[in-house]
């Protein structure tokens, strides 16, 4: 998530074009009753935890690193280049994480994490940049993708739905302590700080332990029994959940052909649309415009800006995690959704108002469609886009950020998980990149209110696909959620 999909970032800046300026700012049966204490909640906190500090690192990544002032090209291309390395990283991730395990992947991914923070820490140039932007964005793909899994596999069903929008929550969470230290901080110590989180998740993951499911997968029996005792403490009935998960893992690897299976493909259809739908929301071109949306409410300080809309995403995320195992899934889609559609719609109503011309809008640079509004009627309703801008963030936050990727990590067999998780990644970053790449163009074609308001309808859409094909999995471990998509 080198930067997340959907996670808050530095925006647009004035100025000269500066190398400092860069980086300045910027997934059967009755049980038997347990005796008390059988599943030690601490426990797996902590090693979820551990876990998530993987995404508080992939948030660094996002918010330590900005973009080149005053260049909006180059700012796009660099944004880019994130998301191109992520997308690759999820494609990596899908193969590692079936080959060497879910804990030696996450491991691993320290490796381009801080080799990606030696390249832009000594960069001469903007290449360099470029380069290690890369790196960073390839370790964020594999930790998208691996650390949702992760979670899932080792949480009890009573606090899986927690753990898990914790991995959103420590994303936005890195954002915004990288958005607060930039402001004091000069870019190469900003790195240097960003670069420290990777080495201390390489340390703590070493003592923690690899999930049951993928040591069972291996026929490992002994190591995943030691595992259920390290995670849900010494009374739990362990045998009865290894029963359970090596009823789901004793079947053959998987075959092209099994993807013609319903218990395959419906899945992971949910998972890759899951990600389309969470992009199409419009989240990339809120941010984009984040700063002028403040400036224009006399917020003249475009890095507090930043840490407002960074504090209000890590806010509703927090809530969310809180919530969403009394609440469901699909509970906080609806809600979510349904705000985001209404914001966009308000987003759409003041690039109407404040445009004097419409042909204004046929002009390439984005700027310029802002810039040519009558400066009394901007200022006159800019309370409208900062409330729009607040609403929108607080619902992303509150579903379509956290839940998307909470899902995925629950949805797909065991024996698919690796591929099927790295399409809904890859799905997402690709998205992203599209999307930062094209918006200028999507201005230019459809002006700024209409592409806001296209926004809008997707964000109808979204309420309207997860009522119809999104499953509830509040509440049911994994083995029931596979039995479901097997029933059907």
């Amino acid at each position: 998530m080198g930067w997340s999909p959907g996670a808050p970032r530095q925006q647009r800046a004035r100025g000269p074009a500066r190398l400092g300026s860069f980086l300045s700012r910027g997934p059967r049966g009755e049980r038997p009753r347990q005796a008390r204490g059988s599943w030690r909640l601490p426990v797996e906190q902590r090693s979820g935890l551990t876990a998530l500090r993987r995404s508080l690192q992939a948030g660094n990544g996002c918010g330590g690193v900005s973009l080149p002032a005053g260049l909006p090209r180059l700012r796009l291309l660099s944004e880019s280049v994130v998301t191109l390395g992520a997308a690759a990283g999820g494609i990596l991730g899908g193969y590692l994480v079936d080959k060497v395990g879910r804990k030696l992947s996450l491991m691993l991914c320290s490796i381009p994490y801080v080799v990606g923070y030696v390249v832009i820490i000594s960069a001469q140039n903007v290449w360099m940049l470029y380069f290690g932007r890369v790196l960073t964005g390839l370790a964020s793909g594999i930790t998208s993708l691996v650390v949702p899994v992760y979670i899932s596999e080792i949480s009890h069903p009573k606090v899986r739905g927690m753990l898990g929008s914790c991995v959103q929550l420590m994303v936005v969470t890195g954002i915004l302590g990288a958005y607060v230290a930039g402001i004091t901080l000069k870019w190469r110590w900003l790195a240097v700080l960003c670069s420290f989180p990777s080495c201390i998740m390489l340390l703590f993951m070493s003592f923690m332990p690899e999930t049951p499911r993928f040591l069972l997968n291996q026929n490992k029996h002994s190591e995943a029994i030691a595992a259920l005792c390290f995670l849900r403490g010494p009374h739990a009935d362990h045998a009865w959940e290894c029963r359970q998960i090596e009823a789901g893992v004793q079947e053959e690897g998987l075959s092209l052909s099994e993807f013609k299976n319903p218990s395959i493909y419906r899945p992971l259809l949910i998972g890759v649309a899951l990600m389309f739908f969470q992009q199409v929301t419009g989240i990339n071109a809120v941010m984009f415009y984040a700063e002028t949306i403040f400036e224009d409410a006399s917020f003249k300080d475009s890095r507090m800006a930043s840490v407002v809309v960074g504090s209000i995403q890590v806010c509703f995320t927090a809530v969310a995690a809180l919530i969403i195992d009394k609440t469901g899934r699909k509970v906080l889609l609806y809600i979510s959704g349904i705000i985001m559609a209404l914001s966009t719609a308000l987003f759409g109503l003041y690039f109407k108002i404040i445009l004097l011309d419409r042909n204004n809008s046929s002009n390439p640079d984005v700027w310029f469609t802002l810039n040519s509004a009558s400066p009394g009627t901007e200022s006159s309703i800019s309370w409208l886009a900062v409330v729009s801008l607040g609403l929108f963030v607080a619902g992303f936050a509150l579903g379509w950020g956290p839940v998307p990727w909470l899902v995925i990590s629950e949805i797909f067999p065991l024996k698919a998980k690796g591929i099927s998780s790295g399409a809904c990644v890859l799905t997402n970053w690709v998205m992203a990149f599209l999307i930062t790449k094209e918006f200028n163009d999507f201005i230019g074609f459809l002006t700024s209110y209409g592409t806001f308001w296209l926004f809008s309808a997707f964000c109808c859409l979204n309420v309207i696909f997860t009522a119809f094909y999104v499953p509830e999995t509040k509440g049911q471990t994994l083995e029931e959620i596979d039995a479901y998509f097997r029933r059907s």
